[in-house]
């Protein structure tokens, strides 16, 4: 075996130890979405294989990185698609390309792959910012005032609400469709008694 054949075979192992660690270890523990295992294996194998050919073919690295600029400008259009499944989708093109490019295996390449594992680790940890909170509601009442909308909020989900968007309020069916982000209390606020209900909406 030529040691270039070496050195892809250790960069594909890498490649296939990272997005395992990032799919199996990280994304699905967290998210239990297993639809989107496959993809982000798809996507990360995909890449790999086509930047490790582009790159045995003598094309230069700026089509690779063409290849990157292509993919990214794909939009995700499926509303079951949250942002944070977006940015695990581009962690996995990200280490498919990193592996792929390369002649061989290097410190670097081996250090900005496991960079982008530890930051989408953090980033996505539950610990983090564990009492914001964000949902999109129907409310059966009309509301036009925000100061009574925002107290209202903030009995009905027990918390302070720190930013609110509202979508749309029918005044003939006497609905209100809010976005809101809030910060649970440590002790949650109980419901007025006759408060409106609210149903979620889809995001």
């Amino acid at each position: 075996m030529t040691p270039t054949a070496v050195h892809q075979l250790v960069l594909v192992a890498s490649d296939l130890a990272a997005v395992s660690v990032l799919v199996f270890g990280v994304y699905f523990p967290r998210h239990h979405r297993r639809d989107l295992v496959a993809s982000f294996l798809g996507v990360n194998v995909g890449v790999l294989a086509v930047a490790m050919t582009l790159s045995s073919a003598s094309v230069g690295i700026g089509l690779g990185m063409g290849l990157f600029g292509v993919l990214s400008i794909i939009r995700l259009r499926s509303y079951e698609i949250a942002q944070h499944e977006i940015a695990y989708y581009f962690s996995a093109l990200a280490i498919g390309l990193l592996g792929g490019l390369p002649a061989e295996a290097n410190p670097l390449t081996a250090a900005m792959t496991a960079l982008i594992v530890a930051v989408m680790y953090v980033g996505d940890h539950p610990r983090l910012f564990p009492r914001h909170r964000q949902r999109s509601l129907r409310l059966d009442s009309a509301y036009t005032d925000d100061d009574a909308l925002r107290a209202h909020l903030e009995v009905l989900l027990g918390g302070r609400v720190v930013n609110l968007t509202v979508r749309s309020v029918d005044l003939v069916n006497d609905t209100t469709q809010v976005e809101v982000r809030y910060i649970v209390s440590g002790t949650p606020v109980p419901q007025e008694a006759g408060t409106p209900a609210a149903q979620d909406v889809p995001a």
